[in-house]
């Protein structure tokens, strides 16, 4: 008894201090204290007051209540995860390298690193050649108007030197990170309309477009970088950016079938391919490739973007491909939106709702930019907002997509997999299981008051209190 009123002492104490996720005052239920289990419980709250901050600890008790509860159950695993994290574009390479030497560097060990002070990035998305993001339209193999280079004997990787730079870095701050790449647009003199904005890729380029990714890969491979899977296009309906390129999914299955997939075998390629990279309300689009065997033997998957459509087509692919993978690879925040409500609609949909519907990723979009939402390209996203702005050389903020992807990324390492968790009508739930046997419990409130519920594992409970248009994370 002791303990017990001790401990009850202590949180009533110091609750209003932490504020958010504690453990409601043990006098407030029928309760006994197990000490077995403790639990950490990270915070970050709409209204900007606790941004990723560690809470008191909680731990789990036998106890009487009515508040519902939220189950965890790891008899039930579904798919592994390979990571969260974000687009590194050529312009988020450009203005970090604008940080001093000491301010960039403590940036990418926050990022990237796996210490108490970092949120522990593990994968990436890159563009093969230039996105909307970057400061110049480019690709690895630009001609002269009314030229052409079948050989692709100029291709060369020169304009993403300085990517390629903190690609190493990055890699030596965590050298198991795992890469996605997609093109924007291939060289122009390869399309119909020879822009770098719309038009399609021209039927007798499909086997020089194919080379052309195979170089990418093989000169990546060479400067140390594995590039684990690749997407045809990027947003292959949507041809009005700059660069882009109209891809229907009867030109992407066969640029697959015959010679993207051909050409990877021919070349001992293992990268994965990975269809669509675009919007759910087309799911179709997936699955009309995936129908066919000739390009279905060559495909590990598909991508997804939540710009239209709903979370649950990722499962309505899933379920008519269940051997084929999904990947959920974009998300934006822009310069319009608050906080509260990206963090909130980001975290249900993207964090938790791709996870629950299949998928092996959680990519946010770009990783920095300026506060102009520069570099970005003639006709490029002008609102597109990074999870890190670089105002000068020695300052730099987080922004709402840090916080989205950190109650991710710093608890779910690479290969940890999802566990069962129920959900109620305010509280959005995924759970996971590490490879160092934590269980990892994310929690959405899409409430504006506070919520009551019970943490329910293994026939013991803990009572929770969640603030209001918030998002935690439980690591036990």
């Amino acid at each position: 008894m002791k303990l017990h009123s001790l401990y009850s002492f202590f949180l009533k104490s110091t609750a209003l201090l932490f504020g958010g996720v504690v453990l409601l005052p043990l006098t407030s239920c029928k309760s006994t204290i197990s000490t077995d289990t403790q639990i950490q419980s990270w915070l970050t709250k709409g209204d900007e007051s606790v941004k990723l901050q560690q809470q008191l600890p909680l731990v789990f008790v036998k106890n009487s209540n009515n508040f519902q509860n939220i189950d965890i159950d790891d008899s039930q695993k579904f798919q592994y995860i390979d990571g969260f994290g974000y687009t590194l574009t050529g312009g988020s390479v450009e203005v970090i390298n604008r940080l001093s030497p000491s301010k960039r560097k403590a940036l990418l060990n926050e990022l990237f690193g796996n210490d108490e002070n970092s949120i522990s990035i593990s994968y990436l998305r890159l563009s093969i050649g230039a996105s909307d993001l970057d400061g110049e339209v480019f690709s690895y193999d630009d001609l002269p108007e009314g030229e052409t280079d079948p050989t692709l004997s100029k291709f060369s990787l020169a304009k993403d030197k300085d990517l390629i730079s903190m690609l190493k870095e990055i890699l030596t701050i965590n050298p198991n990170i795992k890469i996605i790449a997609a093109p924007w647009s291939p060289p122009v003199w390869m399309k119909d309309n020879g822009k770098s904005k719309g038009g399609s890729l021209k039927p007798e380029f499909y086997n020089t477009y194919a080379s052309y990714f195979v170089k990418y890969i093989q000169g990546m491979q060479r400067e140390g970088i594995t590039i684990d899977a690749i997407t045809p296009q990027n947003e292959p309906l949507h041809p009005g950016n700059n660069p882009s390129l109209l891809m229907p999914s009867d030109q992407q299955r066969d640029f697959i079938k015959q010679s993207l997939g051909p050409i990877f075998d021919k070349n001992n390629i293992k990268t994965k391919i990975v269809v669509y990279d675009h919007n759910c309300n087309k799911p179709e689009y997936a699955t009309d490739i995936l129908k066919d065997p000739a390009a279905n033997q060559y495909i590990d998957g598909s991508a997804f973007h939540l710009y239209e459509g709903d979370i649950s087509a990722l499962s309505t692919v899933h379920d008519a491909f269940p051997d084929k993978n999904l990947y959920f690879t974009e998300q934006w925040t822009g310069a319009k939106g608050t906080f509260n409500e990206d963090l909130n609609w980001h975290t249900k949909n993207v964090i938790i709702g791709s996870m629950r519907n299949w998928s092996k990723i959680a990519l946010e979009w770009n990783v920095a930019n300026d506060p102009q939402y520069k570099p970005h390209t003639e006709g490029g996203c002008t609102e597109c907002k990074g999870a890190i702005t670089v105002s000068d050389s020695e300052y730099f903020t987080r922004n709402v997509s840090y916080y989205i992807i950190a109650h991710a990324s710093k608890f779910v390492p690479a290969n940890s997999q999802r566990i069962a968790s129920s959900q109620t009508e305010n509280l959005s739930t995924v759970a996971f299981k590490t490879p160092a046997g934590k269980t990892v419990l994310i929690v959405q409130n899409n409430s504006k008051t506070n919520e009551n519920f019970n943490i329910k594992y293994n026939q013991k409970t803990t009572p929770v209190t969640i603030t209001g248009s918030s998002v935690a994370t439980y690591i036990f």
